[in-house]
């Protein structure tokens, strides 16, 4: 298990398009991915769980990956959201 704190950039937080992007990119892997926000755990491949965290620009969330691929699924998804989920 690996995990990553990020902050979420782009200026509206995780609204249904940035959300769709996130969950996109996590579905390319076969590791569980969810994050953390506010005490709750967000499963990352699921817009539905991703959007009911209500996490807003500034926000730092704790992304977590476990599974055969997570080093790569980490990366990838730490620098998508650094780069500000294609927004």
């Amino acid at each position: 298990m690996v995990s990553q704190k990020v902050k979420i950039i782009n200026p509206t937080g995780l609204h249904l398009r940035p959300a769709g992007n996130l969950c996109k990119e996590a579905m390319k892997y076969n590791s569980k991915i969810t994050f953390e926000y506010s005490g709750n755990t967000a499963n990352a491949k699921s817009v539905l769980s991703v959007l009911g965290a209500c996490v807003k620009s500034g926000d730092v969330i704790e992304v977590i990956c476990d599974g055969e691929d997570e080093q790569a699924a980490i990366d990838a998804l730490a620098s998508l959201i650094e780069s500000g989920l294609g927004e």
